[in-house]
């Protein structure tokens, strides 16, 4: 019986309200008439009360059905100029109630399809993004080989073609060891620049560990420096007493220290000063190499840490990588690096936290 009465849906409430206007118009049109008045003044008074009956009857109506309507309509819009953040925050145990909730909860799903959506998106914008840079790196890489080959590659064939043709063995010899040392110059260049690639594509990855840094370079200078009988210059250099720890690539951080000495031994002038220096300072150690010899041009500085950078005064040597790779691993470390013109040479330089 509860239920039966019950205003759950809205053909109930207006059912209702439909019958209790019938109910009172019934009514009052009995006790108009009733009244010892006049005919006209009872119809008057009648009349007064039906005016007011339609404007309550209007007042329910908007109450139940206009308000919740205009709301939802409204969240309506909102949601289908997909902005969800104003829910519908009709309450009612009607259908319009239920409404509500159903556009609640297809905002919901909507707005948790559509973030998904948008994250499969920047995934594939990623995507596609890496793979345009891998093929750029790869166009980069056959570029640069095919770019970097063209003179070995003369070379060996002057030199295969000279060797056809000539009898003197000692010449054939001295032909040969050139093919073989050209070979050998493009076998280091393909797999430097194939490390490279690796390095800045993020196909190499860092082995973080916590070496005495001191040790490190009293090794990798002793060999390119100190055990060199042909060295043509005078070599100075400053290492703390104490081990320094840090915590870094220990094979990477052989390359930069490699590349570094190398470039300076090859700058060098002939009897000059090569200069190492490795201080800690500030919770930092600082590495410098000094070369004696010609200044690097300001313009150029910048652009001595890109792939094939060489000098236009310097000869036909080296891959013109090994500065690239020093400010890849260096850059892939975040630590700082850098160059700069002194008065009679060149220092490079970088830091690392100590650990």
């Amino acid at each position: 019986m509860k239920e039966r009465f019950s205003l759950r849906t809205v053909r109930k409430k207006i059912l209702m309200l439909s019958k209790l206007a019938g109910i009172a118009l019934i009514v009052s049109y009995i006790l108009s008439t009733g009244l010892p008045i006049s005919q006209d003044a009872s119809f008057l008074l009648w009349l007064g009360f039906v005016l007011l009956l339609v404007l309550g009857i209007d007042f329910f109506m908007g109450r139940f059905i206009t308000k919740p309507m205009s709301r939802l309509n409204a969240s309506a819009k909102r949601m289908a100029e997909l902005d969800f953040s104003a829910p519908c925050d009709l309450v009612s145990t009607d259908e319009f109630g239920e409404l509500s909730v159903s556009l609640n909860t297809m905002a919901e799903n909507l707005q948790q399809a559509l973030a998904r959506l948008e994250d499969a998106n920047t995934q594939l914008e990623r995507d596609v993004e890496k793979e345009r840079l891998l093929l750029a790196e790869r166009k980069e890489l056959v570029d640069s080989l095919s770019h970097e080959m063209k003179t070995p590659l003369g070379i060996i064939r002057a030199y295969a073609e000279g060797l056809q043709d000539e009898t003197d063995e000692a010449k054939k010899q001295k032909y040969a060891q050139i093919i073989v040392s050209e070979v050998e110059r493009m076998n280091d260049l393909i797999v430097t620049l194939l490390d490279l690639s690796a390095l800045e594509s993020g196909a190499a990855q860092l082995n973080i560990t916590r070496f005495d840094f001191v040790e490190l370079v009293e090794t990798v200078a002793g060999r390119l420096l100190i055990d060199t009988p042909d060295a043509d210059f005078e070599l100075q250099y400053e290492l703390p007493e104490q081990k320094v720890f840090v915590r870094t690539d220990h094979k990477r951080m052989v390359q930069v220290l490699d590349n570094l000495i190398v470039n300076a031994k090859k700058n060098i002038v002939p009897g000059g000063v090569l200069r190492l220096e490795l201080t800690v300072e500030d919770g930092a150690l600082h590495f410098s190499i000094f070369n004696q010899g010609r200044p690097i041009p300001e313009s150029d500085l910048p652009k001595i840490w890109t792939k094939f950078y060489r000098d236009s005064r310097a000869e036909y040597s080296g891959s013109g990588l090994g500065l690239s790779i020093v400010a890849q691993i260096l850059s892939m470390q975040n630590l700082p690096y850098g160059a700069e013109n002194q008065t009679d040479g060149v220092r490079f330089w970088f830091n690392i936290p100590v650990m």
